[in-house]
């Protein structure tokens, strides 16, 4: 992966600095959209995605044929409603487009509720669609889920073509289009550009995913290596969904538990309507499709369960015993749990466990701290020792942090003042390009200030404006634990 523009090359550090080299999930970018469709809330749709995603270029297009005369390589989303698509040639569309996604945006009411064997089978034109969401005039508005229509074509297309790219990746399984369709505006906006959605829709499209083979039979020992389930940081599955080729009340259930018992660092939601799941309260957090207080509950298990937000521990009752926002108090955890007391023992059982699954390099690896997560995760120590080496892994990896500064159009920043004025020197390109990357979260992140990291990821747009908002949000900043 290239470094980008506004990230400084090694060769222009000063002696003990090191370049800051962010992660960047998604690098390929999608900064083009055509837009084809009868729909008229479609069409007008145009204006939102250009406000919320304002580097993409929208192009509305009239007929098959103007659809059919472009030719480019570069990465675009093609939208379309159900009269365009069905008129497309699509076959000639991907020859000639090597970086296209073709989206439907669907208003058919049995599309929009019906898993794809049978979505196919009532109208073929289906099958055309990389990706297929529900659209109508209420809870599928176009202004309201285009923009995370767009950037789910953006993931489809990353996962697709740049798979040896090291990202996180929350998985949906869900054979209808209305649900995600509701819900990815809300998951993007927690997420951020921290982790990338994969959609999927029947169970053996699951399995694929996540082991490289769409038979439970055929997931070989060393299953890791294959497919992306080493990548995934957490499973959002319905119950009721198509398994050899016909629904199955049983399908999530197995799913569940293949994760459960090959993965089990994974976090699970249980999304359904279905009011006989509850024998698997258990076994995830349970998420009612469409209660808005259960999207607020899940704000907080993907921020606390992935690594995204604090580093959380729980005891086997669920009850949380310490929280941690930065690495600092990460680094304080371990302190405490290197005691002789009942306290400390206590906790170092805990870690054990979190150890074993990997929840400490998920959480370096979520925060930026790559090189540490690499240390991490192929250990397998227990009691003191294993307390001891995370100390010392820790510490380094605080201490070399205060020699990464981040570097703005070419000023060097190492504190908030810094960066304000940074901010205020800098291109307006240069400023775009490190909010849109979520690269100035990330900095920010790893130098402790979680608190200001996260105001500002949801904090998009374009041109003086983003640098104004920017800069007013960390005036207001907390200072650094």
């Amino acid at each position: 992966m290239s470094t980008p523009e506004h990230i400084n090359p090694p060769g222009q550090s000063a002696p003990g600095e090191i370049p800051f080299v962010p992660r960047i999930i998604n690098p390929i970018r999608v900064r083009k959209a055509c837009l084809f469709a009868a729909d008229e809330s479609i069409r007008h749709a145009r204006r939102a995605l250009e406000t919320q995603r304002p580097w993409v270029s929208v192009e509305s297009l009239s007929s098959p044929k103007a659809i059919s005369e472009i030719a480019s390589n570069e990465a675009t989303v093609f939208l379309f409603d159900d009269v365009a698509l069905n008129l497309v040639d699509t076959d000639l569309l991907r020859k000639n487009n090597s970086g296209a996604v073709i989206v439907l945006l669907s208003s058919s009411r049995l599309i929009q509720c019906s898993p794809p064997h049978v979505a196919q089978r009532e109208f073929p034109y289906t099958a055309k669609a990389d990706l297929v969401f529900a659209a109508n005039r209420s809870d599928f508005a176009p202004a309201k889920i285009i923009a995370s229509v767009a950037r789910a074509a953006e993931d489809y297309l990353n996962i697709k073509k740049r798979s040896e790219v090291s990202r996180f990746i929350l998985l949906i399984v869900d054979d209808e289009p209305s649900w995600p369709s509701q819900f990815l505006p809300v998951l993007y906006r927690i997420i951020g550009q921290r982790a990338d959605v994969k959609i999927t829709r029947t169970y053996e499209e699951a399995l694929q995913f996540l082991f490289g083979t769409d038979q439970k039979a055929e997931i070989v020992t060393n299953y890791h290596e294959h497919g992306h389930g080493d990548q995934v940081v957490c499973l959002i599955t319905d119950v009721l969904f198509p398994l050899h080729g016909q629904m199955n009340a049983k399908a999530g259930e197995k799913l569940i538990d293949l994760v459960t018992r090959l993965y089990a660092r994974i976090p699970i939601v249980i999304a359904t309507q279905a009011t006989d799941s509850t024998n698997l309260s258990d076994r995830g957090f349970m998420l009612t499709k469409g209660d808005p207080a259960s999207l607020a509950a899940l704000d907080s298990f993907i921020r606390d369960r992935t690594g995204m937000g604090d580093f959380v521990i729980y005891d086997e009752s669920g009850s949380e015993v310490y929280r941690a926002s930065d690495i600092g108090g990460i680094y304080q955890l371990l302190i405490a749990a290197d005691g002789a007391d009942s306290h400390a023992q206590r906790l170092r059982s805990l870690l054990e466990a979190y150890g074993e699954k990997d929840k400490f390099s998920t959480w370096f690896y979520m925060h930026g701290f790559q090189s540490l997560g690499d240390t991490l995760r192929p250990r397998r120590l227990r009691g003191r020792q294993m307390i001891s080496f995370l100390k010392e892994a820790v510490k380094a990896a605080m201490e070399r942090m205060q020699r990464i500064p981040l570097v703005v159009g070419g000023t060097k920043v190492r504190n908030l003042q810094d960066l304000t004025e940074a901010l205020l020197a800098a291109s307006i390109e240069e400023v775009d390009g490190i909010s849109r990357d979520d690269i100035l979260s990330s900095w920010l992140d790893q130098r402790g200030y979680s608190e200001l990291a996260e105001a500002l990821r949801p904090v998009h747009g374009e041109g003086p404006a983003l640098r104004d908002a920017l800069i007013r949000m960390i005036a207001q900043g907390t200072p650094r634990r």
